[in-house]
């Protein structure tokens, strides 16, 4: 299960992937079969914002060479390595935003403004950049924000559904910084969105926006929010409905004529380095489509029965690896703690207990799943019944949604600190027939 991981991770790697994406060849920069003459740019500014900001910012800056004019970074912690001259990275709040990134956002904006149209902006974006740059609309605040941001975060929307209503909350998502500004705009981005969607991407700062203020407004009513909002904010909203606030650009805005962006990596490439080290390891292995999504308890139990299933079966040739990745969403009732690949784990621990031969793991590829120190847990058909030695119900920590607590008194966390990137969560389920339990 750890060369799996590792393997996961390291094929997500956000200097690699932006470096197998440029080349500078002489005067020419290649970016996935786009070609930018240097000798034709006037000023190069990047900026990058989220979890992969700092190394894909500086793997940038390697590539041009010096060419860079500046690069100003918002992380939501300082990644190890070397600051580099020209190059500014501050730290801002997430999930939940703050002033730091409201001054971040502030900043992005107005080097994005200050471009002429013969300069170039390139914007590096990962997971989390929505959060790391906190711009509100006018009429709004901060506060307003923050508490918008923790009602969708608790109320298990999933994170298409979150951005829709902060792109119609903000003065820079949903493509208005690249509205912002009348340079040339390359985006390059590690995506943590199902299907890639460059809307999602951070809030999609520099990409056409399909979804509205009706949009916007039906995901609040879905989730029985509106009457929780901040007061503000549901004018705000109205207002958007009635047409006295500017919608976002969409895709037949001329300003995207002059926008250009890159995938660089995402959460199938971390499956299948990781499906390919399994394979070394002697395992048959199976990896579930499409992007997955839902509650996060509801996948595990599922996933837990799947190895039982798999594990009562005479006619497998060997161990099973399934691979899952996805983002599932926890729709918090209580005050518990913990992430969406704790609370699967937790899950799947219960559907699996008394079985032999199975283990499941839920990893977070950043680092830290949730407001936790942990990137994930992994159980198998014992953690039930060592939580029961202990007098510890695993079943009330699961509806309590306290998985990060039951892990932390049980054994099985998985603790890898900030890994500097972010495609999303990896789900694995590992299953040798009770046959050939080793």
């Amino acid at each position: 299960m750890h060369r799996v991981l590792l393997a996961a991770l390291d094929a997500a790697d956000p200097a690699l992937a932006v470096q197998r994406a440029l080349a500078l060849r002489r005067q020419t920069l290649h970016v996935s079969g786009h070609l930018y003459d240097m000798r034709r740019i006037g000023r190069m500014v990047a900026v990058g914002a989220g979890k992969a900001a700092f190394p894909m910012t500086s793997a940038v800056r390697e590539v041009l060479r010096g060419r860079l004019d500046c690069a100003f970074v918002v992380a939501p912690s300082r990644t190890t390595g070397r600051v580099q001259s020209g190059m500014m990275v501050v730290e801002a709040g997430h999930p939940v935003p703050d002033r730091r990134g409201l001054q971040a956002a502030r900043h992005v904006l107005q080097l994005a403004s200050s471009l002429d149209k013969d300069d170039l902006l390139i914007v590096l974006l990962s997971g989390g950049a929505s959060s790391l740059l906190p711009l509100p609309a006018e009429g709004l605040t901060l506060a307003d924000k923050q508490r918008t941001t923790q009602l969708l975060l608790r109320s298990g929307a999933t994170i298409a559904e979150v951005n829709t209503v902060r792109k119609h909350l903000s003065a820079i998502k949903g493509g208005r910084l690249a509205a912002a500004t009348p340079a040339s705009v390359l985006t390059l981005i590690l995506s943590d969105a199902a299907a890639d969607d460059l809307g999602v991407i951070g809030s999609g700062p520099t990409a056409p926006d399909r979804t509205t203020f009706l949009d916007a407004a039906r995901i609040v009513r879905r989730y029985d929010l509106w009457e929780r909002l901040p007061v503000a904010v549901r004018i705000h909203l109205v207002e958007g409905l009635a047409g006295w606030r500017h919608e976002t650009p969409k895709p037949q805005s001329l300003t995207f004529r002059r926008v250009q962006h890159v995938l660089v990596g995402n959460n199938r490439l971390a499956l299948e380095a990781g499906a390919k080290a399994a394979h070394k390891e002697g395992y048959e292995r199976v990896i579930l489509d499409p992007f997955v999504t839902g509650e996060a308890g509801q996948f595990g139990r599922w996933m837990g029965e799947l190895g039982k299933e798999l594990a009562r079966r005479t006619t497998l040739p060997g161990p099973v690896c399934v691979l899952a990745g996805g983002e599932l969403t926890v729709s918090v009732r209580g005050s518990g703690t913990g992430g969406r690949a704790q609370e699967f784990a937790l899950a799947a621990a219960l559907a699996i207990q008394g079985t032999p031969g199975i283990w499941v793991a839920g990893f977070g590829t950043d680092g830290r799943d949730g407001p936790t120190d942990a990137a994930g847990a992994v159980a198998d058909g014992e953690t039930v019944a060592r939580a029961r030695r202990k007098r510890i119900d695993a079943a009330r920590f699961l509806r309590r949604h306290d998985s990060y607590t039951f892990f932390k008194k049980v054994g099985g966390h998985i603790q890898t600190g900030l890994t500097g990137t972010n495609v999303n969560d990896l789900y694995m389920l590992l299953v040798h027939p009770i046959s050939i339990v080793p």
